[in-house]
């Protein structure tokens, strides 16, 4: 017998290959419906496009090394001077340039008249996270500090341009001289989290100028997201109170020494989110320009968080979909026990139950981003603007990590080893907890919703956002008489949790019957709503039809 070449030994066979060089939008049945069902004349061409890109192995080779070589702060030069700048891989440039190019962050309010503006930027947003999710942290506050800019005419006036520029200009340098701009924030301060009101950073009135009252702010800031922006929103406290400024990094008259004094003290070492820099920093005496009144700081920056609030629900949808996505692709090519892996009825049941709360967590999303669109000219969408943000923000975040774990288990000890990067699940498990914590945990949520209800006329738009799926099914029917009375009676903080998983439930059920197949709104029905169901996912009932759900969810 001839002895066996050592070599034979590492012969590789039953592994999968990996997810890529495959068009995320036209794989995704459930959000293309989603669309369809909100913005039925929206051209797909553009999303298409990106899913195309996002979906390419050379975007994910940028993910991985954007995420494996960290951001690193250069706080002085070697001569002793003061820098405070953060160098990026050159992939996290390639990366949030893509996002710039396709207009996720201020583009969609320079073109409002397609009426459908931030639900294709949604749609594209989530196509994005599929691919890598850190990068888009100041694409994200970029879009959403407009509502609250426009309250400084000036500064608007001045830098809405820039902020919906395409082209991507990663310069340190005066914001008439850049060819696109990006802005980040920074509210929350050592001592108090999201009791921004706790916030001792002062502010002093320095004059005023073209861009109108200037200031000079004193204090620090413990989160102080995506330091290299153009400029930031802040909270400080200035005579009348709690107030939102505009603090840019280089000053506006641009000459020696002006870049505005904020020292960057450390990065954060986070769980998650490598390749985008979160930070600490100090103001010295650092100039802003007051955004809106002295003492409405709240307010002002309560409409940037609303946006964020939306991009932290798109974001997790977009992160589950990539996690079904490879876990369907890793088990239909992975064999077991003389079968592949997708075809063992134990691993066919957790896969649909992963579709069908992948699909309804894509349909809220897209429904609260179509809110955004008509809410300045419907009553019903500003309520469901109004309504949906923490829902959503609570329900779809609060699912996205058990969501991870549940698909990172389908490829077994292969999705738990990261390989120098290559490993996406493990990335994708690492970042779930963000959108959950991030712009408001669960609780701060739970509290949304509870100021919400209090209005009179939610019940009734719940009411109405819910009839259409009346006599459908009769679980979805029980839940949805109950809720209007549920939302006028509450008064308890520590029912709101339960009370946003249950609206979240039942417009999720409504949705899916107008866009997804009957085979997946009566999975859902029967196991989020009749109680068909176990506490972990892969526990749907027999009477599922698991086939069609699994063909929905990636064709083959």
């Amino acid at each position: 017998m001839t002895a066996a070449s050592p070599a034979a030994t590492h012969e590789v066979f039953n592994q999968s290959t990996p997810w890529a060089d495959v068009n995320l939008f036209t794989a995704n049945q459930p959000l293309q419906d989603a669309l369809r069902l909100h913005a039925p004349s929206l051209p797909l061409a553009g999303l298409a496009a990106l899913g195309a890109e996002m979906g390419s192995a050379e975007m994910q080779t940028h993910a991985r090394l954007a995420n494996t070589y960290k951001p690193q702060l250069r706080t002085h030069d070697r001569f002793g001077h003061r820098t405070d700048v953060v160098e990026f891989h050159p992939s996290y440039h390639a990366l949030i340039g893509a996002a710039l190019r396709h207009g996720l962050h201020g583009t969609p309010w320079s073109r409002q008249d397609t009426g459908h503006a931030h639900t294709e930027r949604a749609a594209g947003f989530m196509l994005f996270t599929e691919a890598e999710p850190s990068v888009l942290c100041p694409v994200s506050m970029s879009y959403a500090v407009t509502p609250a800019l426009r309250g400084n005419s000036a500064v608007w006036a001045d830098w809405s341009k820039g902020l919906a520029s395409t082209q991507y200009d990663p310069r340190l340098a005066l914001f008439s001289q850049k060819s696109a701009l990006t802005m980040g924030m920074g509210m929350t301060e050592k001592q108090g989290g999201s009791d921004v009101r706790a916030n001792t950073t002062q502010a002093v009135h320095d004059g005023d100028d073209a861009w109108g009252a200037r200031y000079r702010i004193t204090g620090h800031k413990w989160f102080f997201s995506a330091p290299m922006c153009d400029a930031f929103l802040i909270l400080a406290q200035a005579p009348g109170g709690l107030t939102c400024f505009f603090l840019p990094r280089v000053l506006p008259d641009g000459g020696e020494g002006a870049v505005n004094t904020i020292r960057i003290q450390r990065l954060k070492d986070k769980l998650g989110n490598h390749a985008n820099a979160s930070s600490e920093v100090e103001f010295i005496g650092a100039m802003a320009w007051r955004v809106g009144e002295e003492g409405r700081g709240v307010a002002q920056i309560l409409e940037m968080g609303t946006m964020t609030r939306l991009d932290c629900a798109l974001g997790t949808s977009g992160l589950m979909r990539q996690a079904l996505s490879i876990a369907l692709h890793h088990t239909r090519q992975r064999s077991a026990f003389g079968k592949k892996l997708i075809d063992q009825p134990l691993m066919r049941n957790v896969l649909a139950d992963l579709a069908l709360e992948s699909e309804a967590a894509t349909a809220l999303s897209i429904r609260l981003a179509n809110a955004f669109d008509h809410k300045d000219k419907s009553e019903h969408e500003a309520i469901m603007a109004r309504l949906l943000t923490p829902v959503a923000k609570f329900w779809v975040c609060k699912r996205g990590s058990v969501f991870a774990q549940e698909a990172m288990e389908c490829l077994g000890g292969n999705g738990y080893v990261e390989e120098g990067g290559e490993g996406v699940m493990a990335r994708i498990y690492r970042e779930m907890p963000l959108n959950s914590i991030w712009e408001g945990a669960g609780n701060i949520m739970a509290l949304d919703l509870m100021r919400a209800v209090r209005r009179a006329d939610t019940a009734a738009a719940l009411d109405a956002e819910l009839a259409p799926a009346r006599g459908a099914h009769p679980a979805l029917d029980r839940l949805a008489g109950a809720l209007p009375l549920r939302v006028d009676a509450m008064t308890t903080e520590a029912e709101a949790r339960r009370l946003a998983q249950d609206v979240a439930l039942a417009v999720q059920a409504a949705l899916l019957l107008r866009s997804a197949p009957g085979a997946v709104f009566r999975a859902f029905c029967d196991s989020r709503l009749s109680g068909d169901w176990g506490y972990s996912f892969g526990t749907l009932g027999a009477g599922v039809n698991l086939d069609a759900i699994l063909a929905r969810a990636l064709p083959a």
